[in-house]
């Protein structure tokens, strides 16, 4: 790798590198069915989408989930996740984005909150990881947000400053944790949200990662 330029991307993984949207509404569906739920469309999903998560759920119940409920749910929704993953692949065009950036001498790593355990050898499964100084998953609980998560993978890049670095993800959680960080972001339109949705957190929303791409190139200059 040629000397870095100072520019770092955090890449999301769910929804943003990995096109998994059908996997997790497939999945979404059998959580809610443990329920008596009605099944829900990828467009009422991303309309309605936030996180914590089950804040979402509280939008479709009409109130918070149980601590009973929330546990058969998300253990559900992992379990049938686990199963339909495995028919997804990359979103369009993702190795030459990353090799692009590599190649020009600037880093980037992955920020998820995919657990820890099962993203690593995904990604590796799919001839990426070199392209990455840092992969991180998620450690804790699930269905929490990305803030803190982002100022300690910020915090364990070496030569990484948040003012040169650009989070791409599909959620407006994304851009709550770089703000959090002290970093800048770009949102996609093609994972879990809305355009609409992604709009209200006021930073520039592209529908392709080869967009997302140029603007992190624009905002980290």
């Amino acid at each position: 790798m040629r000397m870095r330029t100072g520019a770092h991307i955090v890449w999301d993984w769910n929804g943003t590198l990995f096109h998994d949207n059908d996997a997790i509404i497939e999945a979404t569906n059998a959580a809610f069915a443990e329920l008596g739920l009605a099944p829900i469309t990828l467009e009422r999903y991303r309309a309605l989408y936030c996180v914590p998560v089950p804040k979402f759920y509280e939008r479709l119940l009409g109130r918070l989930p149980t601590d009973a409920e929330w546990q058969v749910m998300d253990e559900t929704f992992h379990r049938h996740y686990t199963e339909r993953r495995v028919r997804c692949g990359l979103a369009e065009g993702v190795a030459e984005l990353l090799a692009g950036w590599r190649s020009a001498g600037r880093s980037q790593s992955i920020l998820s909150m995919y657990g820890h355990e099962e993203l690593v050898p995904l990604v590796r499964q799919f001839g990426i990881e070199t392209h990455f100084i840092r992969v991180d998953g998620r450690t804790g609980p699930s269905g929490g947000g990305k803030a803190e998560h982002m100022v300690r993978h910020l915090g364990a890049l070496t030569g990484v400053e948040p003012s040169r670095t650009v989070v791409i993800g599909d959620a407006v959680d994304d851009a709550t944790a770089a703000r959090h960080a002290g970093a800048r972001a770009v949102l996609y339109t093609g994972g879990s949200h809305s355009r609409s949705s992604l709009e209200q957190a006021g930073v520039p929303v592209v529908d392709t990662l080869a967009e997302a791409v140029e603007e992190a190139e624009r905002l980290a200059a």
